[in-house]
C-alpha cells in the first residue's frame, strides 16, 4: 500500500478514535494555529523531500526503489534517510493536534512501526542492493529517521 494512503487511512482511524473516545478530548491553548503551523512543517518537509529526489532526476516512488537512478544523501537526506515519512509523521501529530484528543496520539507510533516494517525495511533491501557499498555507508552516517 502506496505510504500517503497509510497516512490518509491512519489519519481517518485518528479522527474515528477521537470520536468514538470524547472522554479523552482536551484542550490546546491556541490549537489552531498550533496544529496549522505543526502541519506547515510537516508538508514543508515532505516537499523538499520530493522536490530533491526530482531535481536529481530519480524517482520518488517508495513502491519502486530499485528503479531509483541516484542516491541522494544531500539536502534533507544528510539528516533522515527517510524525510517524506518523516514529514508524514509530523502532519499526523499536526492532526492529532487538531483533534485535541489523547487516542490519536497512539496511532503516531503505530504509523511509525508500520512503516519501518513494511516500508523502510523492504526499500532498504532493495536499495542496498541496487546500490552496494555506498548505500551501505550511507546508512551507517545518517538515522533513518532523525
Amino acid at each position: 500500500m502506496p505510504p500517503p494512503v497509510v497516512a490518509v487511512l491512519t489519519g481517518v482511524l485518528m479522527w474515528l478514535a477521537a470520536r468514538a473516545l470524547p472522554e479523552l478530548d482536551f484542550q490546546v491553548p491556541a490549537r489552531g494555529s498550533l496544529a496549522l503551523i505543526t502541519g506547515a512543517i510537516g508538508l514543508l518537509i515532505g516537499v523538499v523531500a520530493f522536490l530533491q529526489f526530482w531535481r536529481v532526476g530519480t524517482t520518488p516512488d517508495p513502491r519502486k526503489p530499485g528503479e531509483s537512478a541516484k542516491l541522494v544523501v544531500t539536502g534533507m537526506y544528510r539528516w533522515s534517510r527517510n524525510p517524506m515519512y518523516l514529514g508524514d509523521v509530523v502532519i499526523l501529530a499536526a492532526w492529532a493536534l487538531w483533534l485535541a484528543n489523547a487516542a490519536p496520539f497512539v496511532f503516531l507510533p503505530l504509523f511509525v512501526l508500520y512503516i519501518n516494517r513494511f516500508q523502510i525495511a523492504p526499500e532498504e533491501r532493495a536499495l542496498n542492493a541496487h546500490f552496494g557499498a555506498p548505500y551501505a555507508d550511507y546508512r551507517r552516517a545518517v538515522r533513518r529517521w532523525l
